[in-house]
Parts: structure tokens; C-alpha cells; sequence
């Protein structure tokens, strides 16, 4: 499958990221991580804290590629998630464990089924590792959209 597919079949809708844009996610990534560490908070909303940070760094990967998912199909999380080894080219060993907190917080979400440190922890080093790669992908490959608007 490539994003054109998820495209065609409007999985994915076409989207023009701007630096703001980009820059606003990723600081609302960077703030859901750090709230995903804080210890006084349960373990639900600490895992829910860290996987929005991994929601919004799939989202940046499809952003700066020119995409977006449509959020009005069912499993737009599981299609930003499956896509993120063509937009960032992570492999799918890493997919397979997103999946599988993907799967957890509908779990939690919509049965009640309880969330345990383990996978706090996991949902966490996820997180991080998402983030230091959406980094440095957009860094390397998009830095327009992390560089600031210039003044007139």
C-alpha cells in the first residue's frame, strides 16, 4: 500500500502542512510527553498523555508528505499509525508494538479494561523514541516546516 492508495481509497485526504502548523503539533507533542511523566497522575491519563504524542507525531509524518487522515472514516489512527513506514520509514517491528498500544487504549477507552505500569512504561519509551525520530525526520528532510516565519 503507499499513501497515494490511502489516498485514492480516502484513508488519507491531501493536506498543505504550514511551519505554524507543524510547529504547533509538535509542541503539543512535546507537552503530552511531558505530562505523560508526571507521577501524580494515574496510570490512564499518563498512557493517554503518551499516546497523543505518538498520534500527533504520525500526524507530522503525514503532514509534512502531504497528507492528512480523514478523520470522519473509522481507524484513522490505525492508518496514521500503519503509514508511518512511508512517511518517516520506521519499521514495522516498531508498528507492530503501536499497534498494539493502539489496540490497548480502545481497550481502555471504550471496555474499562485497566492500564498496568508495564504498559505505562512501554506507551512512554514510545513516545520518546517517536518523538526524537519526528525530530530529526523533520529536521533533515522538511526544515522549512520548522523554520520560523520571517517578519516584515
Amino acid at each position: 500500500m503507499t499513501l497515494a492508495n490511502l489516498l485514492a481509497i480516502q484513508r488519507l485526504l491531501a493536506f498543505s502542512a504550514t511551519p505554524d502548523g507543524v510547529q504547533r503539533l509538535l509542541a503539543a507533542a512535546v507537552r503530552n510527553l511531558a505530562d505523560a511523566q508526571l507521577a501524580q497522575l494515574s496510570a490512564e491519563n499518563r498512557f493517554d498523555a503518551a499516546y497523543k504524542c505518538i498520534m500527533q507525531c504520525a500526524m507530522l509524518g503525514l503532514w509534512a508528505r502531504g497528507y492528512r487522515t480523514s478523520t470522519s472514516q473509522p481507524g484513522h489512527h490505525q492508518t496514521a499509525l500503519q503509514a508511518l513506514p512511508l512517511t518517516m520509514g520506521l519499521p514495522n517491528d516498531i508498528i507492530i508494538v503501536l499497534d498494539a498500544l493502539r489496540k490497548q487504549r480502545n481497550l481502555n477507552d471504550y471496555e474499562g479494561d485497566p492500564i498496568g505500569d508495564a504498559v505505562v512504561s512501554e506507551c512512554l519509551a514510545q513516545a520518546q523514541s517517536l518523538l526524537a525520530h519526528t525530530r530529526q525526520f523533520l529536521q533533515t528532510q522538511f526544515p522549512d516546516l520548522l523554520a520560523t516565519p520571517k517578519k516584515n
